[in-house]
Parts: structure tokens; sequence; C-alpha cells
């Protein structure tokens, strides 16, 4: 299992809930009006892809499996509108309790 955030401007909340629920990811912790700032290429900047743009993140369990359809349907609705910054970033979990 991985653990994946995704960071995303308001307006994709709706597509991002549906596209976890068509996986199955069915848990997940919902974080309104984050803040940040970051770019593709790490240096800080401000306009496309500036993380203060970014208003909200979610936290989900994604199966292994699951991980790679869900960053490709991401990648896809980033592409559609790259002016809202959709990010998402995926790391290995270690235990569970």
């Amino acid at each position: 299992m991985k653990s994946v955030l995704i960071t995303f401007d308001q307006a994709y909340y709706e597509r991002i809930i549906a596209l976890l629920d068509r996986l199955g990811c069915r848990g997940f912790t919902y974080l309104e009006r984050v803040q940040g700032r970051g770019s593709k290429t790490g240096d800080p900047h401000f306009g496309s892809h500036a993380w203060p743009s970014m208003c909200s993140s979610i936290l989900t369990v994604v199966d292994d499996s699951k991980v790679d359809p869900l960053l490709d349907t991401l990648h896809k609705m980033d592409l559609q509108t790259e002016q809202l910054g959709l990010r998402a970033f995926v790391w290995n979990i270690e235990r569970t309790i």
C-alpha cells in the first residue's frame, strides 16, 4: 500500500473524490485551505503551478495496483488545466496500527 497526498485547487474537489471512489480508495483525509509554495522544477515562483493556488489537500491510502491509474488520471487532469496546479506525492507505508 502507498500513501498519496494530492494538493489541488478547490475546483478539482468533486472530480478527485469521484476518481478516488471509482478506484475504490474509500478512506481519505480532506484538508481544506492548505498553503505552500513550489513549482515543477523545485524553484519557488508565483503564477501557474504555484502552491498558494492550491487551497485543498487529500491524504489517502491506495493499493499498489491502483497508484499508477490514479497518477495517470491526475496527470491528465493537470494537463487540461495546468493553471490550477494539481500535484500528487506518493510514498511507501512502512507500518500501520
